[in-house]
């Protein structure tokens, strides 16, 4: 202990009033990348982005927030994953993310006619959006082409669906008076229609006859939804030898494929090709081919990487994104799948 001005100074106190002055500049000056803070005028460490899904349980959904982490951790901020299977979840979420601070977020909505309720959500919230998968729909059941969206280009992915379905039908040599085609519909979905739509206008400009092709309208978009839609389908037309099925995703696929399984229906009589790719994987998984011919792999990097970099860089540096960004798939089958997941980065 010493004396200063008459007064007993405690070197020891001083020590630690240091020491704690020197840990609090540590943590307010430097972000958890070690960056120090940048013109966006703020800690990006502090920065909050919010990603929404609404089924978090699919792979597709998963792999999203996968890329959307990978994302996250090179700029380092904090992502916010919530799933939400309905509408009162969707809403909640975004409340969610605004009282934890977030600046933003990207969501595939679980009602494409939410669209005018999310988007004043996020205006009220003052929180930046961008749908991602299935863009909105306005009260005039109209898309809502001002909302910041980032999606497949959905019809040209189905015409590539449908040439895939003609080429491998010509492979096996299929008569045509003896082949139909069951489109697996959910007319509610616009990228539905889109993709189901592309794929049916291919194959009749290749020389499939339309009236051969059969609509199947799902109640869900899974498996027991396009199981229950093609099972009506198959007992419809028992008359037909070879089938080639198509739908919205591989959910429906597969559904298709269990149907005409259960109808004792061979696979090698079966050509059934989806799109999204992720589901597809425990079908090629088989040690048997099954009816599931192939896939139109989805880029799952771009939809989850993508829209969330657009975010954090409209957030951070003010660059807005294009009202409408979209993707295009890349055609796996047992083949080739192996090889395609690692070169989208989806397997290591």
């Amino acid at each position: 202990m010493a004396i200063r001005s008459g007064k007993l100074f405690n070197f020891s106190r001083l020590a630690a009033i240091a020491c704690a002055g020197v840990m609090l500049a540590s943590f307010t000056g430097c972000n958890k990348t070690g960056e120090k803070s940048g013109s966006d005028g703020g800690n990006k460490a502090d920065l909050k982005i919010g990603f929404i899904v609404k089924q978090p349980e699919e792979p597709w959904f998963q792999l999203e927030w996968k890329f959307a982490h990978k994302c996250a951790d090179k700029y380092g901020f904090e992502l916010m994953k919530i799933g939400a299977p309905d509408g009162e979840k969707a809403l909640t979420a975004i409340d969610t993310l605004a009282s934890s601070g977030a600046k933003g977020f990207v969501i595939c909505t679980p009602d494409v006619k939410l669209g005018p309720a999310i988007v004043q959500k996020a205006k009220v919230n003052n929180l930046k959006l961008i749908a991602v998968d299935d863009r909105f729909l306005g009260a005039d059941g109209k898309p809502m082409e001002k909302v910041h969206y980032l999606g497949i280009s959905a019809r040209k992915i189905g015409e590539n669906v449908g040439e895939e379905l003609w080429k491998e039908m010509q492979n096996r040599k299929w008569p045509v008076e003896e082949t139909a085609a069951g489109m697996v519909t959910f007319n509610e979905l616009e990228t539905a229609r889109e993709r189901t739509g592309g794929a049916k206008d291919a194959l009749v400009k290749a020389g499939f006859p339309a009236d051969k092709i059969f609509e199947a309208p799902q109640k869900t978009t899974d498996v027991p939804g396009a199981f229950d839609a093609v099972n009506i389908l198959l007992t419809q037309h028992p008359e037909v030898k070879h089938w080639l099925f198509f739908g919205l995703n591989d959910t429906a696929v597969m559904g298709a494929v269990r149907a005409a399984e259960g109808r004792q229906i061979a696979a090698q009589d079966t050509i059934g090709i989806g799109i999204n790719g992720t589901d597809a994987i425990t079908e090629f998984e088989k040690p048997n081919p099954t009816g599931f011919f192939g896939s139109m792999l989805l880029s799952a990097r771009d939809h989850g990487y993508k829209t969330t970099e657009m975010m954090y860089n409209w957030i951070t540096k003010d660059e807005e994104p294009p009202l409408d960004t979209r993707t295009v798939g890349v055609f796996i089958t047992r083949d080739n799948y192996k090889e395609m997941l690692k070169e989208q980065g989806i397997t290591e």
